[in-house]
């Protein structure tokens, strides 16, 4: 690219085209933790059982999950503003209509469709800075959309829950009206239209969708209900995992067989050093970014009686500070090579998963304010440089791929992150709880002391009978005992996050030296 066309002005309408399509990815984000925070209300509201209400939010990530690696193709068929628009209208449709939704059925069916036109937001808003923004400017879109992925998961249980109790559940899906509005206003008037082009869509690789769609739609319901339904214990769930095996292995087949003319997306593209080695870290980011804002709310509501909107506030302070943060990283991206930004980001944020691995009793939301604003500052200083190295050098008929290859990857390891820690938890606090358990004998002599302390406390608060105040100090030091367990396995599970993104930071080492006009001193 020419010295001129770089220096040229951003036209205006491809600025406002960007800030329309990033609201929209923001939405889609949102929607996710906005809705998971109010997810008893909901239950309540539409008789779902404690069971069933999971499917909730099952069924918009597997719509969601669906439709990222088809938006490439997608919106090359219809045209970039057209399938952007039409699925950004579906997308409030059916935020209203779950809103209005009445029984259980109505509401998995029309999340599944939100999540279906949702999970276009996502990819094309990255799409849109790709194409619409000279490489000088890229810098500050990718950090307007590292916005999106990092500042909409830490306060959406926030918003959630102050939304919850003050209107009630259904007003969190009218909620994405507003910004709806805005952003169908400013893609109707700045991106250009472009005609159709149907015959790539009767050309299309219907194999590879077929295969994609059920492979990647059952996995999604495999992690999602995994945990709930005690895994390969599950006749359900083992034949979903089978069937997902099966389903992308003909995937990737079919994507790598010379004979594909039009392969769904391109996967030969993690044969570059850059975006093969980023898409490792970026899978690595989703498991840790998602398992955290789901693991700390569910530390703090069992282990100290918070509520949806006090974890919300605790989560709050990760999402702030970003806000200050990182409209500072496109003139540092500028400055200083990308690629230690982002390993001293993913080092940022293994420490402050670190601090948390030794959790016990004191240790509630105040304790959590430093790592979690040490978290802050490494999250901004990771998905501006990540998404700006994943794309260098992408030539732009592949940055639809490039774009949703990379938006899947994140979620897909999200999935992946929030089963593990269930199950690790689960299994942590097992292990733990009989290892303290044979501590706790009554051939110990603090074991005696203790029951016969608390056996005294509620005799002296109403219990008549000594036997009933026994059985209730028994009772109480089981519940100790199983409160102890459960620190312990929350701190293991801090821990594996933080050794996930210790991972991450390492394959940093791994990465190339970008060059061209987007690079540090490049310009």
């Amino acid at each position: 690219m020419s010295q001129a066309s770089q220096a040229a002005p951003i036209p205006l309408k491809n600025r406002i085209a960007v800030f329309g399509a990033l609201i929209g990815a923001f939405m889609a984000v949102l929607n996710i933790q906005v809705v998971n925070t109010s997810l008893p209300d909901i239950q309540g509201g539409i008789g779902a059982g404690l069971d069933n209400g999971g499917w909730i939010s099952t069924s918009y990530l597997v719509g969601e999950i669906i439709v990222i690696p088809l938006s490439g193709w997608l919106s090359n068929v219809f045209s970039l503003r057209r399938y952007l628009i039409i699925n950004t209208a579906l997308f409030l449709f059916f935020s209203v209509a779950c809103g209005l939704a009445t029984n259980f059925t109505e509401m998995v069916v029309l999340r599944a469709l939100q999540g279906f036109a949702g999970g276009v937001l996502i990819p094309l808003a990255l799409l849109c800075v790709i194409i619409l923004l000279p490489e000088r400017a890229r810098p500050i879109g990718f950090s307007a959309f590292a916005l999106t992925a990092t500042f909409a998961p830490a306060i959406g249980p926030t918003i959630g829950g102050a939304i919850t109790d003050l209107y009630g559940w259904r007003y969190i899906f009218f909620l994405n009206l507003v910004p709806g509005a805005v952003m169908l206003t400013a893609l109707f008037w700045a991106l250009a239209p472009a005609p159709m082009r149907l015959g790539e869509f009767w050309r299309g690789d219907w194999f590879g969708v077929l295969t994609m769609a059920v492979g990647l739609g059952t996995l999604q319901v495999v992690l999602e209900e995994g945990n709930k339904d005690d895994w390969f214990g599950s006749p359900f769930i083992t034949k979903l995992s089978i069937i997902s095996a099966v389903a992308l292995t003909l995937f990737l087949i079919q994507e790598f067989r010379p004979g594909n003319k039009a392969p769904l997306v391109n996967l030969r593209l993690f044969a570059r050093r850059n975006f093969g080695v980023v898409s490792i870290s970026n899978g690595l980011l989703g498991f840790t970014l998602y398992s955290a804002v789901y693991l700390i709310p569910l530390y703090l509501a069992e282990a100290h009686g918070y509520s949806a909107r006090q974890a919300g506030m605790v989560m709050l302070w990760i999402g702030l500070p970003q806000l200050a943060i990182i409209p500072f990283m496109p003139l540092l991206m500028r400055r200083i090579d990308p690629r230690y930004l982002l390993g001293f980001g993913f080092g940022l944020f293994a420490v402050s998963l670190f601090m948390n691995m030794n959790l016990g009793p004191n240790d509630s939301g105040p304790q959590m304010l430093i790592p979690n604003l040490i978290r802050a500052v490494g999250q901004a200083c990771v998905f501006p440089p990540i998404t700006m190295i994943a794309t260098a050098g992408i030539a732009q008929q592949d940055s639809g791929s490039a774009s949703v290859l990379f938006n899947m990857l994140r979620n897909l390891g999200g999935a992946i992150g929030i089963a593990t820690v269930q199950t690790f938890v689960t299994n942590r606090a097992q292990f733990h709880s009989s290892i303290i358990n044979a501590s706790v004998s009554l051939l110990n002599q603090a074991t005696r002391t203790r029951l016969a302390d608390l056996q005294a406390y509620f005799e002296a608060h109403g219990m008549t009978s000594a036997q009933g105040a026994r059985a209730q100090a028994i009772q109480a030091l089981g519940r100790l005992v199983n409160l102890q367990a459960s620190y312990l396995a929350y701190g293991d599970a801090f821990a594996m996050l933080g050794a996930a993104m210790t991972a991450a930071c390492l394959s940093t080492l791994f990465l190339a030296r970008l060059k061209g006009p987007g690079a540090p001193g490049g310009h």
